[in-house]
């Protein structure tokens, strides 16, 4: 079974699992440990009923103190496993860990939000949303796919084939730093059919004007009005390296 305790001596399988360092996850605690007790305040039980005996007075849960609980969910979001899964890594029925997953994901939102990492998902905000200007000089716009179960309707089915990946996918647009690969804008979620140009334009998202954006063949045609944008060019086929 994961716990903190146990995990946090393994650094590598720690990064491996949960996609941040010792100290990333330190700091992400404490605003996560303060929204989960303004959200779940210790005086009332988990139905929000006022409490009768004392905190941990009765059997210790699988997720017995702050540290397991951030973990569960950071875990999660990173490897994201089916529920079974996750019950029998952290020691719980499938049934359970969908109650610790519905508690807990919007505790982590607010304190991420807190934290001022989170992405912005209005395009009409990113030039001033909050954050060092300097991580808005440089930019990379690309669009993302994962795959999705396959749509039983036909017309949902050609909606949402890709066939840059030969599956059933939805996709979003990212827009991040060059230098830091910080999140800086998401996209809504579209069909992995929808083309990445397609979802920029509609998305409206509006940069800085000294910003620089680095874009790939996907968004040919795609300038908005910036200092510059560069695109990648492919190499001509036949080239030395091609042959090589």
């Amino acid at each position: 079974m994961i716990t903190y305790n146990r995990l946090k001596t393994q650094r590598r399988r720690f990064l491996a699992l949960t996609g941040l360092t010792l100290v990333e996850f330190e700091a992400l605690l404490a605003a996560f440990q303060k929204q989960y007790a303004r959200a779940y305040p210790s005086t009332c039980t988990i139905t929000g009923q006022p409490r009768k005996r004392l905190v941990k007075a009765g059997r210790p849960g699988s997720l017995a103190c702050i540290e397991d609980k951030l973990l569960f969910v950071v875990v999660y979001l990173k490897t994201y496993p089916l529920q079974v899964v996750l019950g029998e890594l952290f020691g719980m029925g499938t049934s359970q860990a969908n109650f610790w997953l519905q508690r807990l994901l919007p505790v982590l939102q607010i304190a991420l939000d807190d934290l001022g990492v989170m992405p912005e998902r209005d395009g009409h905000r990113l030039a001033t949303m909050r954050c060092p200007f300097s991580e808005l000089r440089t930019l990379i716009i690309d669009g993302t796919e994962r795959r999705r179960q396959r749509p039983r309707n036909p017309g949902k089915q050609a909606l949402f084939y890709s066939g840059k990946k030969k599956a059933h996918t939805s996709k979003n647009i990212i827009v991040a730093n060059a230098t830091s690969d910080r999140v800086l804008f998401l996209s809504a979620t579209y069909a992995g059919k929808t083309h990445d140009k397609k979802i920029a334009d509609q998305e409206e998202i509006v940069y800085p004007g000294e910003a620089v954006l680095y874009k790939d063949a996907g968004f040919q045609g795609y300038d908005p009005p910036i200092r510059k944008t560069c695109q990648a060019k492919k190499k001509a086929k036949g080239t030395r390296a091609d042959r090589g």
